[in-house]
């Protein structure tokens, strides 16, 4: 199977270009091979503000938008999101075992974020994708010491895929 890209759109503010993708695709390749992750799926739903909003609200309990979520398969939250996914016509229940969780990103916090650190909103596309593959591994950044290792992981990804500042 690999490790695999699934992608979705549910806003209208930015054109998601199959260039994007193959471009998010190839860091996902790069940064899973880094982790020794070689199987799974990474489900990808592009938003808006007011969408990334209430799902911080409703899971985080945090009122207000965000860049990027990242619902981990194997975490375990007090009220997991509801994600509900269709079988299709050759899939059988247990391929979805290999399903590594759902990373969501905000187009309008990213374009911002990109406009703000002088940098192209490709590139903060792909910065938020790889760091919410890393939170699907298990990364997080509470202290400084966690911080610098996610952040040299993201970039060497990024990196390696032209994603420079």
């Amino acid at each position: 199977m690999g490790l695999q890209l699934a992608w979705s759109n549910e806003q209208d503010k930015m054109e998601i270009t199959q260039e994007l993708i193959d471009l998010l695709d190839r860091a996902l390749q790069i940064a899973g091979q880094a982790e020794g992750i070689t199987e799974g799926e990474v489900a990808l739903t592009f938003v808006d503000d007011e969408a990334i909003h209430e799902l911080n609200r409703d899971y985080r309990g945090i009122d207000r938008p965000t860049d990027v979520l990242s619902f981990a398969m194997n975490e375990s939250l007090e009220e997991e999101p509801e994600i509900v996914y269709e079988l299709e016509e050759d899939e059988e229940l247990d391929d979805l075992t290999d399903v590594l969780g759902d990373i969501i990103i905000s187009v309008d916090r990213a374009k911002a974020q990109s406009e703000d650190y002088g940098h192209s909103l490709e590139r903060e596309i792909g910065f938020l994708f790889v760091h919410g593959f890393l939170h699907l591994l298990g990364y997080d950044h509470q202290d400084a010491a966690s911080e610098a290792e996610m952040m040299g992981k993201q970039e060497a990804a990024l990196a390696e895929v032209g994603l420079v500042r």
